[in-house]
């Protein structure tokens, strides 16, 4: 397994960003409406924890390789970082979660282009204070090398090469016992791996119950996935949040229309700042038919 910290205090930020990498998979879709959703939910989530000075620890467990190259041929064959990011940078915001996100993409950019698009280890590491860390699964051993090179010199983050969703049972319980685990896998098993995030939700809470735990799924059809939401209902956090985005009516299964956000123990006033972002992402990359959601499935109070 490659283990990779950093021996030096510099901190990966802008300078990370300046230099654009090679593109992997993900370079087809970097930017796109999905991560976009996707990266403005995670950075609240940062802010958020991030209000209490205790130190927390933020588990990625499908990482890829940090920052992708928007000039990549990949990227402009699709073109999905046009009516995503560009048109999210282009709205002018009263979200403060929205203009966080502006800001973090901004940072990555500051020629006043968009040649770069940060993945989430990145923009995590950009949210991190002095005390808190950020641990990086990636299973691809070439996009955990590229990762691990990001973070040469920054000495909160650990980049590890293997199983994601290994990773929830090798590292939780986390030191310190504060923070956040993103899971964002690339469901190449389609429906079968929401059994696989379920089953890895349970074991994370059950290691570690008073995480927060974000999960990204994809929506194509929304009937599809309602059996997978009534089994998140039962998992045993204090509260569930779901955050939801179409940008298009759910009624395709040859192509992706949206995406939602599990959140099991959402931090404190997490759901009152989406309220306010989700209608303004859906003005940002929006088409016709579009529609935002914001349910709790479990509040305690």
């Amino acid at each position: 397994m490659l283990a990779m910290r950093a021996h030096h205090g510099d901190h990966t930020g802008t300078h990370a960003c300046q230099t654009v990498a090679m593109n992997y998979r993900h370079a087809f879709h970097a930017g796109n409406h999905a991560d976009v959703f996707k990266h403005v939910v995670l950075l609240a989530v940062l802010d958020a924890l991030k209000r209490k000075p205790a130190p927390f620890m933020v588990l990625d467990t499908h990482a890829g390789r940090g920052r992708y190259s928007l000039a990549s041929s990949a990227a402009q064959r699709t073109g999905e970082a046009q009516s995503g990011v560009a048109r999210a940078l282009g709205l002018h915001s009263n979200s403060e979660a929205l203009v966080r996100y502006q800001q973090a993409i901004r940072a990555c950019n500051p020629d006043g282009g968009l040649r770069v698009y940060p993945g989430s280890p990145l923009l995590a590491a950009m949210a991190l204070r002095e005390q808190d860390r950020l641990i990086c699964r990636e299973t691809q051993s070439e996009e955990a090398q590229a990762l691990a090179a990001l973070f040469a010199h920054d000495r909160r983050v650990q980049v590890q090469a293997g199983d994601g969703w290994a990773a929830i049972k090798a590292l939780l319980p986390p030191t310190p016992r504060r923070g956040l685990v993103l899971i964002d896998p690339p469901y190449e098993a389609q429906l079968a791996e929401f059994d696989t995030a379920l089953a890895a939700l349970g074991e994370g809470l059950r290691r570690w119950s008073q995480g927060v735990f974000a999960l990204w799924y994809p929506i194509k059809r929304g009937r599809d996935i309602q059996r997978f939401l009534r089994r998140a209902a039962q998992l045993p956090a204090q509260d569930i949040l779901l955050a939801e985005l179409l940008i298009r009516p759910d009624d395709s299964p040859l192509r992706l229309n949206g995406s939602g956000m599990l959140l099991l123990n959402p931090p404190w006033r997490l759901a009152e700042e989406l309220t306010a972002t989700l209608p303004e992402l859906l003005q940002a990359v929006g088409e016709d038919g579009a529609a935002q959601r914001l349910q709790w499935l479990r509040r305690e109070a």
